[in-house]
């Protein structure tokens, strides 16, 4: 019999997958060292966005569905 593979902890923090099926992920460079970028800059880094396709099913696999 088979056995059932564990989550990647790592990417479990880190991904969530939308209603659509695409990865959802939050941008870098916004931890620290905000003083010097500009205001647009950090409310952009602010938001969320998708992982490109061609990293999408490595994201996937890591999350357990593929």
């Amino acid at each position: 019999m088979g056995h059932k593979l564990k989550t990647n902890s790592g990417a479990k923090k880190r991904f969530k997958i939308t209603a659509r099926g695409k990865v959802k992920r939050a941008k870098a460079f916004h931890s620290h060292l905000m003083v010097h970028k500009t205001s647009k800059r950090r409310r952009s880094l602010r938001r969320p966005t998708t992982v490109k396709k061609c990293d999408e099913r490595r994201v996937k696999a890591l999350l357990g569905l593929r």
